[in-house]
């Protein structure tokens, strides 16, 4: 606001504030404010002081995010101690401001009994789920163990692949029917665009199993119609059907 001067912004933001409509942070540079969800405001309408507490308690983890990203979530015990409310009270709202959609549960890869809490719209940050190594709290040993013996491979063959190469393998796994390509726009010179495109894949679970023929060589080879006995590509020199068969 340029326009106003500093009492009057003063003014301003102080209405917002004393109306509930402005968050008040504070980082390394100053104060900062942000306009409150509206959403979140209509869906605690109807609802009474205690759990307009609760609501307020865990949303104020919230506004510590510039300070430190992991501050979105708190624990039950935490939201008992600041809201002064009794533990079965407190159970019974987060329960109800669970099915309004306005916070969720999600369990700790620290503590795989408790739960933590946060607004619905919050992606959770690698301190609670553990990251790319955890599946619902649990560590995935076997996949880590994979990626090591992979890595350690790649290490000491030297090889240096390039994006053709990687490509190659992603188009095995499309032709496979468990990876799934999409194409966006993108702006020029964003990271892995090419020609402001960007190539973005997927896993993907195969809806229905396929049948015999695509199951063969010849159902998903790119080549097939210029395949014939005596010809250049022919069934008999086919070392992927050397290699099916002999499987």
């Amino acid at each position: 606001m340029p326009h106003l001067d500093p009492q009057q912004r003063a003014l301003a933001i102080n209405k917002l504030l004393s109306l509930g409509q402005l968050d008040l942070l504070r980082n390394s540079s100053g104060l900062l404010y942000r306009m409150k969800d509206g959403q979140g405001a209509s869906k605690m309408k109807g609802s009474d002081n205690q759990e307009k507490l609760v609501y307020q308690v865990i949303e104020a983890q919230e506004t510590k995010k510039p300070l430190r990203e992991s501050c979105v979530w708190i624990w039950s015990r935490d939201i008992r101690f600041k809201s002064n409310l009794p533990l079965t009270e407190v159970n019974k709202i987060l329960k109800n401001l669970e099915s309004k959609k306005l916070i969720k549960a999600v369990k700790s890869v620290a503590a795989s009994k408790k739960k933590v809490y946060m607004l619905y719209n919050i992606q959770p940050d690698r301190s609670v789920t553990g990251g790319a190594w955890y599946s619902d709290q649990d560590f995935e040993s076997e996949f880590v163990e994979v990626l090591n013996q992979q890595c350690f491979k790649f290490l000491q063959s030297k090889v240096d692949l390039s994006m053709d190469d990687i490509e190659t393998i992603l188009n095995t796994l499309i032709y496979d029917g468990k990876v799934e390509l999409t194409v966006i726009a993108a702006k020029e010179g964003t990271v892995g665009s090419v020609d402001g495109q960007m190539k973005l894949y997927r896993g993907v679970n195969a809806v229905l199993l396929p049948t015999g023929m695509v199951r063969t060589p010849c159902g998903l080879c790119p080549v097939f119609d210029d395949c014939q006995e005596g010809g250049e590509i022919s069934p008999s020199n086919c070392i992927y059907m050397t290699e099916w068969l002999d499987f």
